[in-house]
């Protein structure tokens, strides 16, 4: 047997072991999603979204920690998009290429590796202690805006890196400034990338739960956030507090906002997906 036979069969075997893996990873995950659908698909109605906490079980609702994670992402999204973006802009177009730039390039990529409970860690020293927000809605916002700035920095500038040159060199030979180069054709034209960049780095931040208990989100608050300074609670840290109950209505609480999050988390990455497809066919 010759080394090009060899290579084939090794081909071979690594397609047949990827596609084996992958049957098994769609298996556990139909059964997963199945045995939380046959729980908590039942639970879900009007009264469950709209009611609040309770100690039993079939009162009990998702209300405050619906409204502390949409609190949260919302300012997540105002504190972290134009940060990153603006970052990113100046990484890619305004800093000085060389030792430094690519020390701070460098860090900026290991820091999305990070485990999340170190900028949870992080926030509780910063903005809890030492800016004294305390357990609140804009401490968590700030926490988790600096757990997804990374992945916004690195998606920005990947997309600005894909616009063409071509597109460049034309506003360049009409007479635009660099920013008016910038702000009127490379945004405009990594916009779909950029955009992709940031809903799923949302999508993370929106299911994240080690920084939030590490600053300070409580598992049970009787009210709604009305402003960002209120002590908060989101749908992960429910969740939780609900499986560790003993009562299977509890258990069933938990699958239907289990259920709820998974919508969301998916709308979230089908937009992205959307507007990824959609940015790639208008460049191709």
């Amino acid at each position: 047997m010759n080394k090009i036979q060899i290579n084939r069969w090794k081909d071979q075997l690594f397609k047949i072991w990827g596609i084996a893996c992958t049957l098994v990873g769609l298996i556990l995950l139909v059964v997963f999603i199945g045995d939380i659908l046959i729980d908590g698909i039942m639970r879900i109605d009007w009264g469950f979204v709209t009611d609040l906490p309770s100690r039993k079980p079939e009162k009990s609702g998702i209300y405050t920690a619906l409204m502390g994670s949409l609190w949260i992402l919302g300012l997540t999204t105002i504190i972290a998009f134009p940060i990153g973006v603006a970052a990113a802009i100046y990484l890619e177009e305004y800093a000085k290429k060389g030792r430094f730039s690519a020390l701070l390039e460098i860090n900026i990529s290991n820091l999305a590796g990070v485990p999340s409970i170190i900028y949870g860690l992080l926030g509780l020293e910063v903005f809890v202690r030492i800016l004294n927000l305390g357990a609140s809605v804009l401490a968590g916002s700030l926490t988790l805006s600096l757990l997804i700035l990374p992945i916004i920095i690195v998606a920005t500038r990947e997309s600005m890196k894909a616009v063409p040159s071509s597109i460049r060199d034309a506003s360049y030979a009409l007479g635009a400034s660099k920013w008016q180069t910038i702000w009127n054709q490379i945004l405009p034209a990594s916009s779909g990338g950029i955009l992709t960049g940031v809903i799923l780095s949302l999508s993370r931040a929106v299911g994240e739960t080690a920084p939030l208990i590490v600053v300070g989100a409580l598992a049970y608050v009787p009210f709604a956030p009305g402003n960002p300074l209120d002590e908060f609670s989101v749908l992960p840290i429910q969740i939780f507090n609900w499986i560790s109950r003993p009562q299977h209505g509890f258990i069933e609480n938990a699958a239907a906002a289990i259920i709820i999050l998974l919508l969301v988390t998916f709308m979230m990455n089908g937009v992205a997906v959307y507007y990824r497809n959609k940015w790639q066919k208008k460049w191709k």
